[in-house]
């Protein structure tokens, strides 16, 4: 019985997380400024992680909570570059 709830939750979440994924994708593409795209990249790298957290979790297997690992890591540090280059308009002083 657990199993089978377990079951339904993570597969609900994998939509949800999908649909949150395109939702980000559009932000990105639409945002009338750089700094809703950069939102929508941020959004959208963090909903990509989360979702291999939760296929792991689905599955059974550490490999992609490495992968969610490396995605987190590279992803916080674009937002930084991306964040500073908005601010002043170079990243490496």
């Amino acid at each position: 019985m657990s199993a089978t709830i377990l079951s339904v939750v993570l597969t609900f979440s994998q939509v949800c997380l999908v649909i949150s994924v395109v939702l980000s994708v559009l932000r990105a593409l639409r945002g009338p400024r750089a700094q809703d795209r950069v939102l929508g990249l941020d959004t959208m790298y963090m909903c990509a992680m989360l979702l291999l957290v939760v296929t792991g979790m689905q599955q059974g297997t550490i490999y992609q909570f490495e992968a969610a690992l490396v995605i987190g890591t590279l992803g916080f540090v674009a937002t930084a570059a991306m964040a500073k280059f908005l601010m002043r308009g170079e990243v490496i002083e």
